[in-house]
């Protein structure tokens, strides 16, 4: 039997490979775009691709026998595709606002597969957290945390709506990111996808937060900072 086409890298087009940096040690990986992961030539870590592309299997009835495991969570990673371009056409040419969001994303699965979590809100939040900078930055002259928070959740539930998602969906994806920066709220931020999106936002943010902080501080934030046990082993990894 033939190869599906929109498997067979013969069809395939120079976009259809990226490069992504390996959250733990920084090393470029290159991926196909339907690798959904690969351990890192340098560090062995394993590294989920964040631009995968499910391809025709997102409709074949056939997708099962192409690829398998990865459709038992096919909606969320078709959501994620979905998400990832509204981000993109919000930030537009923002591409340091693009980049953070992905490597928020990336770590947020990686978090998400060790300490669980629903992953269509967990994926939904990392992508969209910042997504009401630019309107904090234009409304109050400034893109600190609680105007991020507060401009953040109409924007986010208006794209969120788009999708056709549930409103407890959309109102969980939203509260996270209402207190991303903050964690105020008792009504979120015990749940384990909060801790999932505080741990990878942190984890990306610590370089530009403290620059000059020395072993003894970065422990510090590691451990009194970060929420979960797979964070704070991500965060020595990277850290120290």
């Amino acid at each position: 039997m033939a190869k599906c086409p929109g498997q067979d890298q013969r069809y395939w087009k120079p976009e259809d490979i990226c490069e992504f940096d390996c959250p733990k040690c920084g090393e470029s990986m290159e991926f196909w775009k339907d690798e959904p992961k690969r351990k890192c030539p340098k560090c062995a870590e394993t590294v989920w691709n964040p631009k995968i592309d499910l391809g025709c299997a997102k409709w074949c009835k056939y997708a099962e026998q192409c690829v398998g495991d990865l459709l038992k969570n096919r909606d969320a990673e078709v959501l994620s595709d979905k998400l990832i371009d509204d981000m993109k056409a919000v930030f537009g040419t923002d591409q340091k606002r693009i980049d953070h969001a992905l490597a928020v994303l990336s770590y947020a699965e990686h978090i998400q597969r060790a300490e669980g979590g629903d992953l269509k809100i967990v994926k939904s939040a990392a992508i969209l957290h910042d997504i009401g900078i630019h309107e904090a930055e234009a409304k109050h002259g400034s893109s600190a945390g609680k105007y991020q928070e507060m401009e953040g959740p109409p924007i986010a539930a208006e794209i969120l709506k788009s999708h056709e998602l549930e409103h407890e969906t959309i109102d969980t994806v939203c509260l996270i990111i209402a207190n991303h920066h903050s964690g105020r709220d008792v009504r979120i931020n015990e749940t384990v996808e909060f801790k999932v999106i505080w741990d990878a936002d942190w984890l990306v943010n610590i370089a530009d937060e403290c620059p000059d902080a020395d072993k003894g501080k970065l422990e510090d934030i590691i451990r009194k900072v970060l929420k979960t046990p797979k964070g704070r082993q991500l965060g020595v990894d990277k850290y120290l």
